[in-house]
């Protein structure tokens, strides 16, 4: 499986017919459309569907055919991120009409076709699981984990509490068992896990 972590974008004319394709990360999805709504406004569609990871790693998918026949738009360009595996991503498509009717096959393809065109323009990153976990950490040994935190590129958020800091992190599984290797060494010093 694959991801995006940056907004990419292509577009294909068919028949006078415009589309502008937009591929993103599901975090950025609904602000990418509010704004394409309100720079577009002349456009007669704007077309999305995404698939994302839901709390117990099932996939939840959903589209919007915006006006165009069902089925015809948001159908098949969640078949394309379907096909290309990506996940926590979403693809929106803006028609500017150009006079020609295309029929529903016509449109099938003209939506499926600038979803893959988008696909082909962007760096795809492979999907990795990530496991949430939270450490508490005293005060004595804060510098030493941040520095853990900066030579393996872990990005933690941090909450001071009274005798220490709260890190949250989210870890591939290999990530997590380096980690839980590093903080043995720390055991009696006062760590306290959190995963969940």
């Amino acid at each position: 499986m694959f991801v995006v972590n940056s907004i990419f974008t292509a577009q294909n004319e068919i028949k006078k017919s415009k589309f502008i394709a937009y591929l993103c990360s599901f975090d950025e999805f609904e602000n990418l459309k509010q704004n394409l709504a309100k720079e577009h406004k002349k456009a007669a569609h704007i077309v999305w569907a995404y698939r994302k990871f839901g709390e117990f790693n099932q996939i939840y998918e959903n589209s919007s055919d915006d006006g165009e026949p069902k089925n015809s738009a948001g159908s098949p360009i969640l078949d394309v991120l379907r096909g290309n595996e990506l996940v926590n991503s979403a693809i929106l498509v803006i028609r500017y009409f150009g006079g020609i009717k295309l029929g529903v096959g016509g449109l099938v393809r003209a939506y499926s076709g600038a979803a893959n065109l988008v696909i082909k323009t962007a760096v795809l990153d492979k999907f990795e699981f990530k496991i949430p976990c939270e450490v508490f950490v005293p005060f004595a040994l804060i510098a030493r984990f941040e520095h853990y935190f900066d030579e393996n590129d872990i990005f933690a958020s941090k909450n001071f509490l009274d005798l220490g800091c709260k890190f949250g992190l989210n870890l591939t599984q290999n990530q997590k068992d380096k980690f839980d290797e590093f903080c043995t060494k720390f055991s009696q010093n006062g760590i306290k896990f959190n995963n969940n």
